[in-house]
């Protein structure tokens, strides 16, 4: 074997990294393929995990799928392989997101191997934050690592923001009142105990109950009542940042992804809680106006919360044998 080519005990590790990324309800919606003779992983779409009414373009399953990407390239140059990764390489198979190859090992880095440790210590946190401020400093660093895998990150402010949060309010009320979507929800919901869940928002993942603040925050409940969650006051002065990409199309998702999870792991290294506020961006008459009112470009692919507050739950996660197939 070579240098470059791992057994099969660290290609499941590379996966189980992988598959520890975000996405949409915590859905899992990847496959990965392992070829023994190219030393590659191929990376697809697993369609039967869709969300036709909130997600029917599949953007957001993309994005989740662009981000369990970048963890495989993460978790890979932890143990000593480079990664050559290709977008969607065959057309024929839309699917087929990409292939990583492991080419033999150099002296360049590119610092991904430093963000391993966030991997397994990042989870989506549902509580209320602090109002301690992002410094300046760290808030240069997550635009760079959004930058750095093609993406733009914005804080908006003032009336942007209000805008922002007026938008994911409205759409939490149209997504009650839309019998489909709710129902799309409830399915990845976990309201009781379920020690065999392997996917879905869990219990213990729901956070509390929002008294007041202005910070979005979003009730997986529904209309299952949780008895215990006590309901507590979030801040008044939300950090939101808004990931953007100049294009809209399935490359532009799966480079999106790998960079919300860029930001992600750069921000738990650096102490910070994360959620998202993605219902303005399920609505497409919404999504639009989310956009910089002064520049007026960009198309904005994710909403996240970030602040100092209470790390967030572990949530379950497939089994890698469920969804990682080994091939000669």
């Amino acid at each position: 074997m070579s240098a470059h080519t791992p057994d099969e005990v660290v290609v499941a590790h590379l996966v189980l990294d992988a598959t520890a990324a975000p996405s949409m309800h915590n859905a899992q919606p990847w496959r990965f393929t392992y070829a023994r003779s190219s030393s590659t992983f191929s990376l697809f779409a697993d369609l039967s995990r869709a969300m036709p009414h909130s997600d029917p373009t599949t953007r957001g399953l993309h994005i989740g799928c662009g981000a369990a990407l970048f963890n495989l390239r993460v978790a890979a140059s932890h143990v000593g392989l480079r990664p050559v990764t290709r977008l969607l390489p065959d057309p024929a198979v839309p699917e087929l997101l990409a292939t990583v190859r492991f080419d033999e090992p150099d002296d360049r880095t590119d610092g991904l191997a430093l963000l391993y440790p966030a991997i397994h210590d990042r989870h989506t946190s549902r509580a209320p934050f602090t109002d301690r401020r992002i410094p300046e400093g760290i808030r240069q660093a997550l635009g760079e690592a959004a930058h750095q895998e093609g993406a733009t990150l914005t804080l908006p402010t003032g009336p942007h923001l209000q805008t922002v949060l007026d938008l994911i309010n409205d759409a939490e009320g149209y997504g009650h009142m839309d019998a489909a979507r709710e129902a799309e929800t409830e399915q990845w919901t976990r309201s009781t105990t379920d020690e065999a869940a392997v996917d879905g928002v869990p219990r213990s993942a729901f956070g509390p109950l929002k008294r007041g603040g202005s910070a979005p925050a979003r009730d997986f409940a529904g209309r299952t009542p949780v008895e215990g969650r006590p309901r507590v006051n979030f801040e008044d002065r939300p950090q939101l940042a808004l990931l953007s990409t100049v294009g809209d199309e399935a490359a532009d998702w799966l480079h999106a992804g790998q960079a919300l999870e860029r930001v992600l792991l750069i921000a738990t290294l650096h102490g910070l809680s994360s959620s998202f506020a993605t219902q303005a961006l399920e609505w497409p008459d919404l999504r639009w106006v989310l956009r910089d009112p002064l520049s007026g470009t960009g198309q904005v692919q994710m909403v996240v919360r970030l602040g100092y507050g209470p790390a967030g739950p572990k949530t379950p996660r497939r089994p890698v044998a469920d969804v990682l197939r080994v091939e000669d």
